[in-house]
């Protein structure tokens, strides 16, 4: 697994097929953002038992509060089938 480094305006101008390559090549997708600032997307494999979810529930407040939020909101919150 490797890394690839694109501008954003690649990634703008061709957003699906740049997440479709990544996650089918499983190489790390940085993009160079405005002011010499980089951000990287990264693959996930789905048979892993990514348990993100889970941390950031038990270790950030500002995520549960905005977890919240979400349930209260009219759009049914997350994990709603509402859309």
């Amino acid at each position: 697994m490797g890394v690839r480094t694109i501008p954003l305006s690649q990634l703008k101008s061709d957003l699906v097929e740049s997440l479709i390559q990544c996650a089918e090549s499983g190489e790390t997708l940085v993009v160079e953002l405005p002011g010499q600032r980089l951000v990287a997307i990264q693959p996930l494999d789905p048979q892993e038992d990514d348990d993100l979810i889970d941390r950031l529930l038990e270790t950030n407040p500002g995520f549960r509060a905005l977890v919240a939020k979400s349930k209260t909101s009219s759009r049914g919150g997350f994990g709603s089938s509402e859309q």
